[in-house]
């Protein structure tokens, strides 16, 4: 198990490392590395397929990383399709893990059949409270908005994740929320 996990997780920091990849090396070390935290910390709390949610933590945006943004989840399940055939992985466990990709973003909600689907979109979404200045850069860079636009947009997008995400993960970021509210006003 360990293997495979540390193989996946060689093969997305690679990729976040190469010229092409569309938002370089800092995905990796702002966004993939908190998330899996999360993913971790929740499958254990919810006794979850700790190998499902590891894999899947590690390549669920491998599709915005190699290709951009748009239909990243579409993409990131065929990725990780072919990455884990390589691998020699089961079958039904890489359906499993497919699942979890693509259906792990707020913004194409879709219904979780699993705990480890689930647990793929909540970390997804807390990640971003450790990422604050990445939305900022987002909102000023990719989206042109002036500073009250920004942490406007900024508080926003932190409020809409936190409404998404479970009742478990709630209780885990809920200081962070909180945190975030009182300085974004």
């Amino acid at each position: 198990m360990e293997n495979i996990i540390e193989e996946v997780r060689k093969f997305v920091e690679e990729e976040c490392k190469k010229p092409t990849s569309k938002y370089g090396y800092e995905p990796y070390i702002f966004h993939f590395i908190p998330m899996h935290s999360y993913a971790v910390i929740l499958a254990e709390k919810l006794k979850a397929d700790m190998e499902i949610v590891e894999l899947a933590a590690w390549l669920h945006d491998i599709g915005s990383i190699i290709e951009g943004r748009a239909n990243h989840h579409i993409v990131g399940a065929e990725i990780a399709e072919r990455k884990l055939r390589e691998l020699n992985y089961p079958e039904e466990r890489i359906q499993l893990i497919k699942k979890c990709i693509l259906n792990h973003r707020g913004s194409f909600p879709m219904e979780k059949q699993t705990k480890e689907e689930q647990i793929i979109a909540d970390a997804d979404a807390m990640s971003i409270f450790d990422n604050i200045g990445g939305i900022y850069r987002a909102a000023f860079t990719y989206e042109n908005k002036n500073q009250g636009e920004g942490t406007n947009a900024v508080r926003q997008k932190l409020i809409n994740s936190y409404n998404k995400i479970s009742p478990e993960a709630k209780e885990i970021i809920k200081p962070k929320y909180n945190a975030a509210m009182l300085l974004l006003g």
